[in-house]
């Protein structure tokens, strides 16, 4: 894909996102301040170039849950509303404001945290951060996500080599109609 029509696409999409999306971005923050007193979860990520930027996302866990990647955390972390914005993907929207910032793309490897070693250094030997981390990508969209490193670095190797614009609008398009279920969580009998 010409990476020169991706950041121009890329603002656009995310501009325009924010516009449509503002009541639903309101409407989640005030149902948040009564489900955690904190609806706004900042995170630092691993993006373009192993430069750190703040993720954000809506809280979907208890605030004084651990810091680490979703399949490392507990179910029972998640909340009521955490449960809903999951299964929706409504948590990932604020990432908009990343991806209007210049630090995410919509299509891309989703960041990762600095302490994911193993996936780390699978990602660095495949030239996964020469791009920008995304929303979603070819990984999402097939349900393969960080606890599994070898096959996501793969993955998002393979997407990156063979990234199009219909490749980009069709991840795009599978994402908001559902497919893939998100990162997994550690259930209580793993």
């Amino acid at each position: 894909m010409n990476l020169i029509l991706i950041r121009p696409l890329d603002f656009f999409l995310a501009f325009f996102g924010l516009l449509i999306t503002f009541p639903i971005l309101l409407i989640v923050i005030i149902i948040g301040y009564f489900d955690t007193g904190s609806p706004v979860f900042i995170q630092k990520r691993m993006g373009k170039n192993k430069r750190p930027f703040k993720l954000i996302k809506f809280r979907t866990m208890a605030v004084d849950t651990k810091s680490v990647a979703s399949h490392l955390a507990s179910a029972a972390s998640i909340t009521k509303l955490g449960f809903f914005l999951r299964k929706t993907k409504i948590d990932e929207l604020p990432q908009l404001i990343n991806v209007l910032k210049g630090e995410m793309s919509f299509v891309g490897p989703r960041p990762n945290l600095f302490n994911q070693q193993e996936l780390i250094t699978e990602r660095d030997s495949r030239g996964v951060y020469m791009v920008l981390p995304g929303i979603t990508g070819l990984a999402q969209v097939n349900t393969i996500d960080m606890s599994t490193p070898k096959l996501l670095a793969e993955t998002d190797q393979k997407m990156i080599a063979e990234l199009s614009l219909t490749h980009y609008f069709k991840f795009i398009i599978m994402t908001i109609t559902g497919k893939g279920a998100g990162d997994r969580v550690k259930t209580d009998n793993q």
